[in-house]
């Protein structure tokens, strides 16, 4: 199973691609998608959409994840991100793929163990998990822990998704 992790922002948006085979994470790629705060904002999600479905092209994902939004520092933040984070749903539903959502509870208890674990403490136990060459950007690494936390986590989805 291919799943594209997504970690959305408005300004920089991370990606992380992994391969679950049987127990086994294996590293891909991951990047982030640049805007630029002088454009307007609606070209800045464009621009989103677009970094994104050219990954999902590129990369042929069976899954979608990306973190539910926590907490903002103030309204507007909250709105752009919410805004960052539908160009990034659109792009997966757009391909025809499931989308999964998570909590950064649940992400960093998947990758470390602990929910309440340092942003440091995950990129390191993601360096070791993938067998990264060095820590991720840090967009690129919040992306790769979602992608790990689907990827312990599809099973117990595709469960519900039958009960329901």
């Amino acid at each position: 199973m291919i799943i594209l992790g997504i970690d959305p922002g408005s300004r920089i948006t991370g990606y992380g691609i992994i391969v679950k085979e049987g127990n086994r994470l294996i590293h891909v790629d991951n990047g982030a998608i640049f805007t630029d705060a002088d454009k307007d904002f609606s070209l800045r999600l464009q621009r989103i959409y677009r970094g994104l479905t050219e990954v999902i092209e590129r990369y042929h994902p069976d899954a979608v994840a990306l973190e539910n939004i926590f907490f903002a520092k103030n309204v507007q933040s909250a709105l752009k991100l919410g805004q960052a984070r539908g160009a990034a749903i659109v792009a997966g539903v757009n391909a025809g793929l499931p989308v999964f959502e998570y909590s950064a509870l649940q992400v960093k208890q998947a990758v470390v163990g602990h929910g309440k674990s340092a942003k440091v403490q995950v990129q390191q136990m993601l360096k070791v998990l993938l067998n990264l060459p060095e820590v991720a950007q840090e967009d690129a690494s919040d992306a790769l822990a979602v992608a790990v936390c689907h990827a312990h986590s599809h099973q117990l989805n595709a469960l519900r998704r039958q009960l329901s």
